[in-house]
């Protein structure tokens, strides 16, 4: 995920074993996206939760943001 997103890390927040694999949560600070769009230089990040489906060999599935929590500097 840290290389297709473009960012410097990725934290685990949440697992749960699920029938065929497991589910996750991950928190990812990515530059924010609104004040990218601007075209504006920015040191701002964006807090993102993703919601993570991985195989039962802990292959990442499937992926997507589910939601996006305050800024920080």
């Amino acid at each position: 995920m840290k290389k297709t997103l473009e960012v410097k890390d990725v934290k685990v927040i949440k697992t749960a074993k699920v029938s065929d694999g497991w589910e996750a949560e991950a928190e990812v600070y990515e530059e924010s996206s609104f004040i990218k769009s601007l075209g504006l230089p920015t040191r701002v990040q964006d807090r993102n939760i993703y919601a993570v489906k991985l195989s039962g060999s802990l292959e990442v599935e499937s992926y997507e943001r589910k939601g996006q929590l305050s800024p920080r500097e």
